[in-house]
């Protein structure tokens, strides 16, 4: 700690006042709050994936910007296999542009290359594994040129590992216990479920995917009880979101998104490091129906 008393205190708050001023001028506009987004997201918990939907997704992308829809397949196994089925798949849907990137952590740090998606109206992740994906682009000028398109009405979108990118904080799929020691995340304990950042589309919420099909409760209960100031969403499947402005989503598709609430619950501890909720509320959610995050119902 530095005291400073008299004209040393005057000279120093000056000078301290007269660096914030010099950052404040000389940082980017997009590094400031912006307010509601006026984008989208279009959040697919996998599996297959229905021509209306995608339809919605290019319905969204056509109104934004210039149209061109962005395919990224980092998260794929085979990134430039997964880029050009994809975007073979929205030819088929009549879009006139779309093209896919398979960035590297070091192109996605080129600001040149990233501004090549600037002013795209959508952008779509593959799935595959979601910490490839934060890997390459987390914190780079292509995250920030995505979190810019969101904001200007741009739509962003993702299948299974795609869809987990999306909150702040993001279940990467791997658990702290060892494989000996049961199978995959069969219980509901504290520090089991390894997270880490995603791309922070989403703020007040966490995302899971393919959620009922693979018995995933576990795990979301898990990170709500040592996160419940975020709701869990979880969602299934032949289904999607579509985050609105106003953080209202609307569903989509065949199956169910689950929604876990504990900001109310009193989580409780057992032996070990089991962990036990009460009053957590549960939402069971059908495709037609629209959900408020802010609200919370």
């Amino acid at each position: 700690m530095i005291i400073v008393k008299g004209k040393t205190r005057f000279y120093s708050t000056l000078l301290i006042l007269a660096l914030g001023i010099a950052a404040f001028l000389s940082a980017p506009a997009s590094s400031f709050a912006q307010g509601r987004p006026k984008g989208h997201l279009f959040i697919i918990g996998g599996g297959d994936r229905s021509e209306d939907m995608m339809k919605k997704f290019v319905d969204l992308a056509s109104k934004a910007g210039n149209g061109r829809i962005i395919v990224l397949p980092m998260a794929s196994s085979t990134p430039e296999e997964t880029g050009r089925g994809l975007v073979e798949e929205f030819k088929n849907l009549e879009v006139k542009d779309v093209v896919f990137y398979n960035f590297t952590r070091k192109e996605a740090e080129d600001y040149a290359k990233a501004r090549e998606l600037a002013g795209s109206g959508g952008v779509f992740f593959s799935g595959g594994d979601q910490s490839r994906i934060t890997e390459a682009i987390l914190d780079t000028p292509v995250h920030q040129i995505i979190r810019d398109l969101y904001q200007q009405g741009a739509v962003i979108g993702g299948t299974s590992a795609g869809a987990a990118i999306m909150s702040e904080l993001m279940i990467t799929g791997d658990e702290a216990r060892k494989p000996e020691e049961g199978h995959e995340f069969e219980t509901i304990e504290a520090g089991n479920v390894i997270l880490a950042r995603g791309l922070g589309l989403i703020k007040t919420a966490i995302i899971d995917q393919h959620f009922a099909t693979r018995r995933r409760h576990n795990r979301l209960i898990s990170v709500i009880a040592a996160h419940p100031e975020l709701l869990g969403i979880g969602i299934d499947e032949e289904t999607a979101i579509i985050v609105n402005p106003d953080q209202t989503f609307d569903i989509i598709g065949h199956k169910n998104v689950i929604i876990y609430d504990a900001t109310k619950a009193q989580i409780t501890s057992g032996p070990g490091r089991a962990i036990g909720l009460r009053g957590m509320i549960m939402h069971v959610l059908l495709p037609g129906e629209r959900f408020s995050i802010p609200k919370k119902k």
